[in-house]
């Protein structure tokens, strides 16, 4: 269950990160991590924390809650 909620936010962060056509390491650099750490997040590897979310979705220049729709 976890690792689909995961997935699911990895894939909204990637679906909003190519709309505005940032590469990864782009917006690794606008959040202040490593590219990789983008890459995990975004193939639902990693579990990243509330902080992160809120800088990435400001580097996105998205409403948090957006990463959460998972019904688009």
């Amino acid at each position: 269950m976890n690792t689909k909620i995961l997935e699911k936010l990895g894939k909204n962060i990637q679906f909003y990160r190519k709309e505005i056509g940032l590469t990864q390491e782009a917006l690794a650099f606008k959040v202040g991590i490593h590219q990789t750490y983008i890459g995990k997040i975004e193939s639902g590897k990693s579990n990243p924390s509330t902080i992160m979310l809120f800088k990435i979705s400001r580097a996105l220049n998205i409403k948090l809650s957006n990463l959460f729709d998972f019904d688009k």
